[in-house]
């Protein structure tokens, strides 16, 4: 399975996510849930994603490093600072949201467990193979970042 390892970038892993939990939701009712407010919680977490996303990526353009998590190899320095000092990924925490936000509203068990499964594929395939990359590229420094910043939240 290594040959998935930052091979296919987030964004086409979330609309790929997208497509299921909306193809779940109209073909499989049996997992279909009363869940209260749903309009207001997709919206809630459309709004906290926007947030969180554009602070992320605000912080690695004002380190002038790259974006791109395809290219981590090309990092220039460990960012640290504005949302990476709550969270390591606030791009995928971002795009998890999302993805949550909207299976909740389409009140479908399968949509929000495909959600969740967003954090398992992005743990093994994006998360940690990024991890040993910037610990290669900046060692001691990463390391430390490592143990003061939570993964997610």
């Amino acid at each position: 399975m290594e040959q998935l390892e930052r091979k296919i970038p987030p964004v086409a892993v979330f609309i790929v996510m997208v497509v299921i939990i909306n193809y779940l939701s109209r073909c499989i009712h049996l997992a279909d849930l009363p869940l209260p407010l749903p309009g207001v919680v997709f919206g809630l977490c459309f709004l906290l994603a926007g947030g969180i996303g554009i602070a992320g990526v605000y912080e690695f353009r004002k380190a002038d490093t790259t974006v791109n998590p395809v290219t981590v190899d090309k990092a220039t320095s460990v960012v640290d600072s504005g949302i990476f000092s709550y969270t390591r990924n606030p791009m995928y925490l971002a795009l998890f949201l999302l993805l949550f936000g909207y299976a909740y509203w389409h009140q479908n068990l399968l949509g929000l467990v495909i959600s969740f499964g967003f954090i398992v594929y992005m743990n093994r395939f994006q998360i940690q193979p990024e991890e040993q990359a910037l610990e290669r590229l900046f060692g001691e420094e990463y390391l430390d970042y490592k143990q003061r910043v939570r993964r997610w939240i």
